[in-house]
């Protein structure tokens, strides 16, 4: 039975820790063995892992105590393929698998654009960035994007080919929970009875998903339309975000909600989508919101809005940092039919079956 490594920071909630989970399950259904490397054994997703997949803590709080852990492990359980999620570990799991004369093949994946979430949130100088990209991803037996922005980023960073780095896009959920059922019961629930319209966001509370930007454009449509609009998601800001929602005289419209494993009742119940972000890779949460039918409107930020809703086809695309745009179009879309059977097949497209066998055929362990 061929293994394969999945390695992670840690699986709080996030894009990535959810698409790595969607693999293991898939790959253990394949008849795969999968084990989740950890460099602490921490997060909300922990209870989503089924009992069949063995997690491994390495108990490392800093990346470079976690190189000789990744090198322990590496030679003592063997995998076939060692999966890598998110810069530095991915730096860092090459050196590891270097150390340990390349036991297995290593493949290394990046879920954002590096020079947004690296360099400017993350504060990491360019030169640093561009010197660790150029003398590791080489090594790699793969290196893979959820996007073509995010690959156009890496190769530019990098200095790599284009033939280099494999665009494997990110899967939606596994599917609708069979056990939700939506009455008016549990829209009111979720949102209160007294709105006529539902507006929803998911994400955390960071400088790059900008939801001081969807609060004020909502903030100027909230009274005419009556609406509601609750973020889920947790993070840094959410004080700064908590003062804004006061400052406007917002706090009986916007709730943020906090972090929820399922938020597929409020996908199911909303009446719009918004995602309001700076930068993106992928945002499987456009992918869940088609998969729910609900209509969205998102900036058309660098990168991957755009792919997924085929420029505009799935949905609407405004400028970033563009109040009145992005209210604008929150507007519209609440007063134009959709079709959601339409928009559920496009979901199709990101199935985590179809994405799980990509990665497979990729890393040479099914033929294509």
């Amino acid at each position: 039975m061929k293994k394969i490594s999945i390695v992670l920071p840690n699986l709080v909630g996030g894009g990535a820790e959810r698409l790595a989970i969607y693999l293991a399950h898939d790959w253990i259904k394949r008849g795969f063995a999968v084990e989740i490397v950890l460099m602490q054994k921490k997060g909300e997703l922990l209870k989503l892992l089924s009992s069949d997949i063995v997690v491994i803590n390495l108990n490392s709080k800093r990346i470079r105590n976690s190189v000789k852990a990744l090198y322990e492990y590496l030679n003592t359980s063997k995998p076939d393929v060692i999966w890598v999620g998110m810069w530095p570990l991915t730096t860092a799991s090459v050196i590891s698998w270097l150390l340990a004369k390349k036991q297995g093949s290593i493949y290394l994946i990046d879920h954002n654009q590096l020079s947004q979430s690296v360099i400017k949130e993350l504060g990491v100088h360019p030169f640093v960035l561009k010197i660790f990209i150029k003398l590791t991803y080489p090594f790699a037996n793969g290196i893979m994007a959820v996007s073509s922005g995010v690959k156009d980023d890496i190769c530019k960073l990098g200095g790599l080919n284009d033939n280099q780095v494999q665009v494997i896009y990110n899967p939606a959920a596994t599917g609708i929970p069979d056990n939700i059922t939506i009455t008016n019961k549990t829209k009111k629930n979720l949102w209160g009875d007294s709105f006529d319209n539902y507006i929803l966001s998911v994400g955390s509370l960071t400088p790059q998903k900008n939801f001081h930007l969807l609060i004020k454009a909502f903030s100027k449509i909230s009274k005419k339309l009556n609406a509601k609009l609750i973020i889920l998601g947790e993070g840094k800001l959410r004080s700064s975000l908590q003062e804004l929602i006061m400052k406007l005289n917002l706090k009986d419209s916007v709730l943020l909600a906090g972090f929820n494993d399922n938020p597929y009742p409020w996908y199911l119940t909303a009446d719009v989508y918004v995602l309001s972000s700076d930068w993106e890779g992928l945002p499987t949460v456009l992918i869940e919101a088609l998969e729910s039918g609900l209509p969205i409107v998102s900036t058309d930020c660098e990168s991957g809005p755009k792919e997924i809703l085929e420029d505009g086809r799935y949905g609407k695309l405004v400028p970033t940092n563009d109040i009145n745009a992005l209210s604008s179009a929150i507007e519209t879309s609440l007063s134009e039919y959709h079709d959601k059977e339409f928009l559920m097949k496009r979901a199709k497209d990101f199935s985590i079956e179809s994405i799980s066998r990509q990665y497979l055929e990729y890393f040479g362990l099914i033929e294509e």
